[in-house]
């Protein structure tokens, strides 16, 4: 089976064109059209559909794209890693964060990173919630930045600590009643809005049961800041949120952080990268530089 030819029906499918996926690989169409042929000759099996508007893969043509994406992928990232270990540090670099490392401390290392490695394209990420690791399991990441899962399993990835971050109750300012509240207890039948995965994680149930008490249903789960701002800031939701981003400039006039007794809920931030990413030269370089932003929000704390 020819790489090339692999490539060819990866791209025809990922377009959805097999015209679209010959300008994408530099081909003529009847060039790349004549590589799919060929495949599927040598595999004696029909992988796409043809019709006057695309293409789409037959049942053999999902699984070949499946495996092929993995393995192309697999090949690319040992090409990369290679071409770094020799010096050449090229290739790209995928990182994802939670809400407050995006505002605070990837930006500096992301600074500093790409001033040392401009070659190295970087696609960053928000991760709202980072307790199953998903992505990086999947390897659509190579870092993420995030509180460590409390389940997380010993050598499941590579862990380095970065800083804590201390996450408040907030509500809509204006809403006096709940604004008021001086214990969780008081706000067990709140409409809480969760950011997790399903009603059955999340920091809000970290939150309480590292008190004792029972996690209320979610009234809501989100998956970005800006729904977790919008449905606290014009309802009556009550919500966990990163104590820097609450008091930001562009969320302090809507939101009114809770002064319950229990206080924040304390996370620790940490990257954590697969094990076998840690060979790769520039991850183990991004990871230094954000070493070196954790660094630097420290000496820019007068309370540190």
């Amino acid at each position: 089976m020819k790489l090339n030819a692999l490539r060819a029906l990866i791209a025809a499918i990922d377009t959805g064109s097999l015209r679209s996926a010959a300008k994408q690989m530099g081909l003529s169409q009847p060039a790349l059209t004549k590589m799919v042929r060929e495949l599927e000759a040598e595999l004696g099996a029909p992988l796409l559909q043809r019709s006057t508007t695309g293409v789409i893969p037959t049942a053999q043509g999902r699984i070949l794209h499946a495996r092929g994406s993995a393995a192309t992928r697999e090949l690319d990232e040992a090409a990369q890693q290679i071409g770094q270990m020799g010096g050449r540090m090229v290739g790209a670099l995928s990182v994802a964060a939670v809400p407050l490392a995006l505002l605070m401390l990837v930006p500096e290392a992301v600074r500093t990173f790409s001033a040392e490695f401009p070659s190295i394209m970087l696609e960053l990420r928000e991760e709202l919630y980072v307790e199953q690791l998903a992505q990086l399991h999947q390897k659509a990441v190579d870092v993420v930045v995030g509180p460590i899962p409390k389940d997380l399993r010993p050598g499941e990835c590579h862990v380095e600590k970065l800083m804590h971050i201390e996450m408040a109750v907030v509500v809509r300012r204006g809403n006096h009643a709940q604004a008021r509240a001086t214990s969780l207890q008081q706000l067990t039948d709140a409409r809480w809005v969760y950011t997790s995965l399903s009603g059955h994680t999340g920091y809000v149930r970290t939150l309480f049961e590292s008190h004792g008490l029972p996690a209320p249903p979610p009234g809501a789960i989100v998956n970005s800041t800006l729904g977790l701002v919008s449905l606290i800031a014009n309802g009556d939701g009550v919500g966990l949120m990163p104590l820097p981003i609450a008091s930001h400039p562009a969320a302090k006039p809507y939101l009114s952080v809770v002064p319950i007794k229990e206080g924040p809920l304390v996370l620790e931030v940490a990257a954590m990268v697969r094990s076998e990413a840690m060979l790769k030269p520039m991850v183990r370089k991004f990871l230094t530089h954000l070493h070196r932003a954790s660094a630097h929000l420290v000496s820019l704390d007068p309370g540190a």
